[in-house]
């Protein structure tokens, strides 16, 4: 009997979502258009090569042609005159095209509405094309989990699985949860969470997060979350929130939007009514004529398509270089930033101690390793694993009475032997007169003394993460005007890195608190857009008071990664600067769709007043404005960054 009960499925955060849209372009979306395509030529042959068709066949004939394209926009017009919402780019273009059917230019009406529809479904594609990069995350979550439970394989759903349990993945399988790693290790492909197609190696005890791919083979990973605090679940729940959240500009054009459509309506009847009483050879039609044209032209959907579509791309093309934005405000944000705080551990440096250096005027290196981590690996400090990895195979022999002294070090008795490893303070306590270099050192160093007697030193430091030089010179390049570092870590040690890797000013021996001083004091001056870059609980405080905050995502804190504005999946502080030149991309783009559809419009709306312009040229100045700045707008996917 299975004794091993699991709760029901939970709802995923993220599956509303479904699987990854299939493109827009299927041959039944172009099916109305084709027709009324067919049918229009047929037409315009007609009356200009063959014989006149009689006047009411010839409505007939092109009424058929309007109908597949017209008709969806009736409804869509219908839908919104419903909602009390009238002035709208469907009520526009029905207007203008039942015009031009009313004054006898049948077949300019049903251009107009046929390269509308074009045009929609052109837009559609680009869309979803936009969409594809975000979408694409979906297709990683695996369907089923397989827990291992008393030898056998039970195959349940990720949502099932509780803290704890055992799972099996096989080669090629997706992780489903996060977890620890049971096996001796494996290669895992973590393109779907980083961007980064290197393939990883974890060894044993290491964690394995949800989204994972098992190259070589077959592990075992003991779930230590559930599926929708997963890794995972958060970056497709960040990426699903992101576009509800619009930028300033996104927000501006939508006003601009329905402010502008009830003021060319009036401007078109203006220019219908007007020239009557100023003009004694006034003509009903030609006027008419010329304020559908104006109303044609006029329509705002380049605007109100492109300047979304742009922000949605660039967050597209970000989340495929391992950078997610969780807003297009972020976009806008990331691109003013001048000025860049960083901490120091896990941000700029791997958080990972390793043994540099080892100096005894009595001992060889190896003999004070063994003696030092004999005593180390009764604690858990970072600097105590370090030495422990670094030694020797250890002496069976036990030590006893050992304490952790608070701040300072571990003393205990190998035998009759007292030994003591530990900081300055530790050897100033037990009257240790120790080597006056060590003072002089930027790294970690812990001091051993045997018997109260000198014995040596062992230096330790953290490795500064390979990009790091390379992410802030390229910081600079982008016309960062000031890097900051601020670490918790010895002043001493904060300076030494950040000499290093050419940080113009750092910060050591700070709390929490007192980094949020040193950013309060930046954010002083108006001119200054700082964003903070952080991995622990201890940077949730200024991640939050920053103008943007940049959480290193790959095995940064829940807390971090949460209160971020924008998360690095890859942990490579270069991403950084990616993420700036990506934002400014995208706020160029925008920029350049804005004043490509608004002066092109202004142009021929004007000449469209006078006369100078047709149906024709206010069909290009709508639809094609508004394909020229979709194609525009995805270009950014296609960017290198």
């Amino acid at each position: 009997m299975d004794t091993h009960s699991h709760p029901a499925p939970r709802t995923c955060c993220c599956d509303e979502a479904g699987p990854a849209e299939k493109p827009a372009l299927a041959w039944k979306k172009f099916l109305p258009a084709s027709i009324s395509l067919m049918l229009l030529v047929i037409g315009v042959a007609c009356d200009h090569w063959a014989r006149p068709l009689p006047s009411y066949l010839r409505l007939i004939w092109y009424v058929a042609a309007y109908l597949p394209v017209g008709f969806p926009v009736m409804k869509e017009a219908w839908k919104t005159l419903s909602e009390k919402d009238f002035f709208n780019e469907f009520s526009l273009m029905l207007i203008a095209t039942i015009g031009a059917f009313l004054i006898g230019e049948y077949p300019e009406g049903v251009a107009v509405m046929l390269f509308y529809s074009v045009g929609e479904l052109f837009q559609e594609s680009a869309v979803n094309k936009a969409r594809g990069n975000i979408k694409a995350l979906l297709d990683v979550r695996p369907d089923t989990a397989t827990v291992i439970d008393e030898g056998r394989h039970i195959e349940i759903s990720p949502e099932a699985v509780n803290p704890g349990d055992t799972l099996l993945v096989k080669a090629g399988g997706k992780v489903p949860l996060d977890g620890t790693l049971l096996s001796e290790g494996g290669s895992f492909n973590t393109s779907a969470l980083t961007g980064e197609s290197r393939p990883r190696s974890i060894r044993r005890g290491e964690s394995v997060l949800a989204g994972m791919i098992s190259i070589d083979k077959s592990v075992e990973i003991k779930a230590e979350k559930a599926y929708t605090d997963s890794s995972l679940a958060r970056i497709l729940e960040m990426v699903q929130e992101a576009a509800s959240r619009k930028a300033k500009t996104e927000l501006l054009i939508r006003k601009f939007a329905k402010v502008y459509t009830p003021i060319v309506f009036c401007l078109a009847l203006l220019i219908t009514v007007l020239p009557y009483f100023i003009l004694s050879d006034y003509v009903f039609d030609v006027w008419l004529y010329r304020a559908l044209v104006f109303l044609v032209i006029s329509c705002p959907c380049a605007l109100v398509i492109s300047v979304p579509l742009g922000y949605f791309g660039g967050i597209g093309a970000a989340s495929r270089h391992g950078v997610l934005f969780k807003g297009a405000n972020y976009l806008d944000l990331m691109a003013s930033v001048n000025t860049v705080v960083m901490d120091k551990t896990g941000t700029l440096t791997k958080g990972v101690f390793r043994v540099q250096e080892v100096v005894s005027p009595h001992y060889e290196a190896g003999e004070l390793l063994r003696i030092c981590a004999s005593l180390e690996q009764h604690s858990t400090h970072p600097v105590a694993k370090a030495i422990v990895a670094a030694a020797p195979p250890l002496d069976a022999a036990p030590l006893r009475q050992v304490e952790e002294l608070a701040g300072k070090g571990l003393r205990g008795y190998k035998g009759e032997q007292e030994i003591m490893a530990g900081n300055r303070k530790l050897m100033r306590e037990y009257e240790v007169d120790y080597d006056e270099a060590i003072d002089t050192l930027t790294d970690t160093a812990v001091i051993v003394a045997i018997d109260r007697q000198y014995a040596g030193y062992i230096r330790i430091a953290d490795e500064v993460k390979e990009d790091a030089a390379d992410a802030i010179r390229q910081l600079h390049a982008q016309g960062i005007r000031q890097t900051v570092m601020l670490s918790g870590d010895r002043a001493s040690v904060t300076r030494s890195v950040a000499e290093r890797i050419g940080i113009d000013e750092a910060y050591g021996d700070l709390l929490p608190e007192g980094k949020v001083k040193h950013l309060e004091q930046l954010k002083a001056y108006p001119s200054k857009v700082v964003a903070f870059v952080g991995d622990g609980i201890n940077d949730a405080p200024v991640l939050a008071l920053s103008d943007i905050g940049i959480a290193m995502g790959g095995m940064g804190s829940d807390a971090a990664i949460e209160i971020a504005d924008v998360v690095i999946q890859t942990d490579r502080p270069s991403q950084i600067a990616v993420a700036i030149r990506i934002a400014k991309a995208t706020k160029q783009i925008v920029l350049q769709n804005i004043v490509l559809a608004i002066s092109i419009k202004l142009i021929v709306m004007l000449l469209g007043a006078v006369g100078l312009a047709t149906m024709w040229a206010a069909v290009f100045a709508d639809v094609g404005v508004a394909l020229l700045a979709i194609l525009n707008a995805i270009r950014i996917l296609r960017m290198k960054f």
